[in-house]
């Protein structure tokens, strides 16, 4: 079957002398595999570039179901980013995001909402003019509604904790260690009502930052068993400090 989707790139590798094997979250498949035959050569129309962190392009394949890597006929960058490949504070963080995804992404069946989300996210991200080291939390945060397992932020007028072992606020200190203190706990209270416009109010210190973004991953290490050591963050820590 010849079809046409629109896609969102998480990851390639090099395969063969100059081919590559991308792999690709999709609109109407999900996650899919393709091999690009010579990527890797000077001339190649369908170049390394265009399937760079969380690039979004639109394809023509070859889509065989029994198939594990599928066969891409035609495939351009579209819409092409503005500001993302050339600022570093953004693609920074779209290269951790992509590999967090790469991660957690595995279902070959096709989720409209989430690739929305996704693309739309990326879309407005890419056109922010200020205060842009927050995007990553808040799109952390958002992105838990769309793989069910958003946390249940609930709370009244009292000190909380947020615990990440049952994913709820608590009035009491857990008696374990995977909590996020009171201070955290009522900015991620505040980052869960955000909109997106709203990010650039978002204003934290770098340590407020580091801090939330190591619970958030946590809270996802919890849910999911084989997400591993993310590589990317001690780049973006790097970047941030």
């Amino acid at each position: 079957m010849l079809a046409a989707t629109d896609e969102i790139v998480l990851h390639y590798i090099k395969y063969g002398e100059s081919s590559i094997i991308t792999t690709i979250y999709t609109r109407e498949f999900g996650r899919q595999s393709y091999i690009i035959n010579a990527a890797r050569k000077n001339k190649s129309k369908n170049g390394t570039g265009i399937f760079q962190s969380l690039f979004l392009v639109e394809l023509v394949a070859y889509q065989k179901q029994s198939r594990e890597v599928q066969r891409i006929k035609e495939i351009k960058n579209s819409p092409a980013y503005q500001n993302i490949p050339f600022d570093v504070t953004k693609s920074t963080q779209v290269i951790f995001l992509a590999e967090l995804l790469y991660k957690t992404l595995m279902e070959e069946e096709g989720s409209p909402e989430l690739f929305h989300f996704i693309k739309n996210s990326l879309l407005y991200f890419d056109l922010m003019d200020y205060n842009t080291v927050n995007f990553h939390l808040y799109f952390l945060y958002r992105l838990t509604e769309y793989l069910g397992i958003l946390p249940d932020m609930t709370t009244t007028n009292f000190k909380g904790w947020f615990d990440l072992k049952k994913g709820s606020i608590s009035p009491n200190e857990p008696s374990h260690p995977y909590f996020v203190h009171p201070e955290a706990t009522k900015l991620l209270t505040n980052l869960a009502t955000l909109k997106i416009q709203d990010i650039k109010e978002f204003k934290i210190s770098a340590d407020m930052r580091n801090y939330l973004l190591s619970k958030l991953i946590e809270y996802y290490h919890f849910h999911f068993q084989n997400l591993g050591e993310i590589k990317s963050l001690k780049v973006l820590r790097e970047v941030f400090s």
